[in-house]
């Protein structure tokens, strides 16, 4: 499948592909098309830049028949309102020559204007999530007619903390609808937002590409703790002009902070940290001030680094190593850019062997061991997540000495033990003309009389 056409699309799409200039689908958009058309369930992991928009919308346009209805039949979810603006004007170029209705919603705004907009009717809505279920709450939008539902970025979403508003869009969609749902990184979060809503996907995982992988030369040590990776990131940054301009990725947002706190004590106003938690202001500062050279040091969570597009990374560290083998190509594609030479440092522990097997196997290739450093001291201090859990806590509540219970501390009273059977005579009735139990009975009864 060289060429768009290959796909068999409509006249009207290939005449808006062949006006924007696309003529071969990228490996992502090849993937998922049949699968889309097929009506699955589908979860494309898939680098940001490499076509994930197009993938997801060429299948649904595809399929798109004209119809007066006001509710929108497909329902595309996105993080932040600069990604409703620009899928909404993607889709816009894309179906150009289709009759198609495309509206986009979004926090920050009026939103008496995106409900007349919507009460016109639509075919397509792009929103955040926050801002759609508003206008749901608000009666102005129903999406009881949502057919497909679209999920772009997912991982960013759920970093934002937009897991709540999801859990209640998926309640008031239809049961029966097609989820697609695209990301560039899989998380266990992802994990379990699949494994709670939908039903047998179909996972196309597409690594980084274009990676320059021969621009980038791989490394990586095994070592014994968190507090040992740390002694011995302290120990390789003190070269200053081999480690010019470094990137490390930490496993998640507490973790940033803690080897961010850590290394600051030696490196000062050298380093900086990005992840969700800290306010967008200094977001772009610290990515401005790595950016500018004025900081040589950046730590970040795989989500925030998304965005990052900065030249001359000498090195990309990673501080653990990922779960998922895709998100190792995206950290390294940091460095080697433009053709640059780059290096990217491993840093694994004993069980994290299983996850750098796994990558290799994706790579093709083996990552090389360097021997660990003598000069490095390796640290006996474990953090919380690698201290050993401990199989019971003693309940001091407990009667540990076993002893018996003895009677209550007084009987009762003779008249508390009665129980109520009723009165005298309705008792005595019963036994005269109580009706036989079993078949003996009745005869028996009958020979008496």
């Amino acid at each position: 499948m060289n060429t768009f056409r290959d796909l068999k699309l409509s006249k009207q799409l290939i005449n808006a592909l062949e006006e924007l200039g696309f003529e071969t689908p990228t490996p992502i958009q090849r993937e998922v098309f049949s699968i889309i058309r097929a009506g699955k369930n589908i979860i494309g992991i898939a680098q940001t830049g490499t076509g994930k928009t197009l993938a997801y919308t060429l299948p649904l346009l595809q399929d798109h028949k004209y119809s007066k209805q006001i509710n929108p039949r497909v329902l595309i979810l996105v993080p932040t309102r600069e990604l409703v603006l620009q899928v909404v004007d993607q889709i816009s170029s894309y179906s150009k020559f289709i009759n198609i209705r495309v509206i986009g919603v979004y926090g920050g705004t009026n939103i008496n204007t995106q409900k007349l907009a919507v009460s016109r009717g639509v075919d397509i809505l792009v929103g955040t999530p926050g801002r759609l279920y508003d206008l749901v709450l608000n009666g102005a939008l129903k999406i009881k007619e949502v057919k497909k539902l679209v999920i772009d970025e997912v991982d960013v979403m759920l970093d934002l903390g937009f897991r709540y508003q999801l859990n209640n869009i998926f309640e008031l969609l239809p049961s029966k609808r097609q989820n697609l749902m695209f990301s560039a990184t899989m998380t266990e979060e992802i994990e379990k937002l699949i494994t709670d809503f939908f039903i047998e996907p179909v996972k196309v995982s597409i690594a980084v590409s274009g990676t320059p992988l021969d621009n980038i030369k791989q490394t990586s040590y095994e070592v014994k703790n968190f507090y040992t990776k740390i002694n011995l990131l302290e120990y390789l940054l003190r070269d200053k002009e081999v480690y010019k301009k470094v990137l490390i990725f930490a496993p998640n947002k507490k973790g940033a902070d803690r080897i961010f706190v850590l290394l600051e004590e030696h490196y000062q106003s050298e380093i900086g940290v990005i992840h969700s938690n800290k306010s967008q202001n200094y977001r772009i500062r610290s990515i401005k001030q790595f950016s500018d050279g004025e900081k040589r040091i950046l730590v970040s969570t795989d989500v925030m680094a998304r965005g990052l597009d900065i030249n001359d990374i000498s090195h990309v560290i990673n501080f653990d190593t990922p779960v998922y083998p895709e998100n190792y190509m995206h950290r390294i594609g940091r460095t080697g850019r433009a053709k640059q030479k780059g290096e990217s440092i491993l840093l694994f522990t004993g069980k994290e062997q299983d996850f750098k097997k796994a990558i290799e196997n994706l790579m093709a290739s083996k990552i090389p061991l360097l021997i660990f450093p003598e000069e490095v001291t390796v640290s006996a201090e474990l953090t919380p997540e690698e201290r050993p859990m401990e199989k019971y806590k003693k309940n001091h509540n407990r009667n540990s000495k076993k002893h018996e219970s003895g009677p209550a501390f007084h009987e009762k009273k003779e008249k508390n033990k009665k129980t109520n059977q009723g009165g005298s005579y309705r008792r005595k009735l019963a036994a005269k003309y109580k009706k036989p139990k079993t078949r003996g009975d009745k005869i028996a009864k009958r020979k008496k009389k």
